[in-house]
């Protein structure tokens, strides 16, 4: 009997245990992808002495600072819990117009960037009529429009890329950098991280962000509460297609180019830094800040994976892997009893 009771007293220690873990983790969605990325970093830095130098810690910040981008966007979207495939089509094919208002049509460059982002927003705008004025599904719209943009943007470029050269310099100023030392800080990498400050107030200090978070918990809930819930989704797909065009713009400075041809990876890219950073896919939780360390996370791993010489298909397999656990902590964690 006393046996049976010590049992049940350390089942219960255990459970109470996962219990606190399940609690501390759903009101800080942002503890757990930090510690993944901690970790990494100690054990790439570990794997390759050459992982903590600024040059490699430069590289891997510009590498994510397109995706990153274009992740800001995609949380907006996935809080109200949707989803948005087009991300990637969105912010190639608004690079490509802006380079093709500076060279075909002869334009400055300043028209250029603002026209270019003038079409992202646009194209923002139109998945969101979609979603809330004929009420499609976000990922049958953003499927669609996926492939829309992505034609369009052939058609456009006549498939050929425009060189920085042919550009003016306001096109390929992001991809300048201020040297720091041995690191490189680009100027696309200081407005994605700006935009990730500007966007963590609006979604924690504003009514529309907490309207947001709202319609995404339960869209029927805030309608009642008197929440214009078709508006708040409008209001997201199209700043959400602005924040892909800005990404578009970073994109040309980063290659020196506007290239048709790229991009294809970017919307599952995307999806992997929200999932990562421990914004849930059913909506209403989540923060931006959890989606920066998302980002990071996948440029640390296929960073460090590089350097320890495992092949790019492995490199696949442990994104992959990871996007799978993660999708089954948030599960995990939105089972809490509160």
């Amino acid at each position: 009997m006393a046996t049976a009771t010590a049992s049940d007293f350390e089942v219960r220690r255990h459970d109470s245990f996962g219990l606190r873990v399940q609690h501390l983790l759903h009101g800080n969605p942002v503890l757990g992808p930090l510690a993944v990325l901690i970790v990494a970093i100690i054990a790439f830095s570990i794997v390759n002495g050459r992982f903590l130098t600024a040059t490699n810690l430069s590289l891997v910040l510009q590498q994510v600072t397109v995706i990153a981008t274009l992740a800001l966007g995609q949380t907006l979207i996935i809080l109200t819990a949707g989803i948005d495939l087009s991300a990637g089509a969105i912010a190639v094919f608004s690079s490509v117009l802006m380079a093709q208002f500076c060279t075909r049509a002869g334009l400055p460059g300043i028209i250029a960037l603002i026209l270019g982002l003038a079409c992202g927003t646009a194209m923002g705008a139109i998945n969101g009529a979609l979603v809330t004025r004929i009420k499609l599904p976000p990922f049958i719209v953003t499927l669609g429009t996926l492939t829309i943009f992505f034609s369009l943007n052939s058609v456009v470029s006549n498939s050929e890329t425009v060189r920085g050269s042919d550009m003016p310099g306001l096109m390929t100023w992001t991809g300048n950098s201020i040297p720091i030392g041995n690191f490189r800080l680009t100027y696309g990498s200081i407005i994605m991280l700006l935009l990730f400050a500007y966007f963590f107030y609006v979604l924690s200090r504003t009514a529309w962000g907490k309207h947001v978070y709202a319609t995404g918990d339960d869209v029927e809930a805030a309608r009642l509460a008197g929440i214009q819930t078709g508006r708040v989704l409008f209001s997201v797909y199209t700043v959400a297609g602005l924040l892909y065009a800005v990404g578009g713009w970073i994109l040309i400075g980063r290659l020196a180019s506007a290239s048709p041809n790229v991009g294809v990876e970017y919307n599952l890219d995307s999806i992997t830094a929200v999932v990562l950073g421990g914004t849930s896919l059913f909506g209403g939780r989540g923060s931006v800040i959890g989606t920066l360390i998302g980002a990071l996370i996948v440029g640390v791993f296929r960073n460090g994976l590089q350097l320890a010489g495992v092949e790019v298909v492995w490199q696949g397999f442990a994104i992959g892997l990871l996007v799978l656990i993660a999708v089954s902590l948030d599960q995990w964690i939105r089972k809490v009893k509160t």
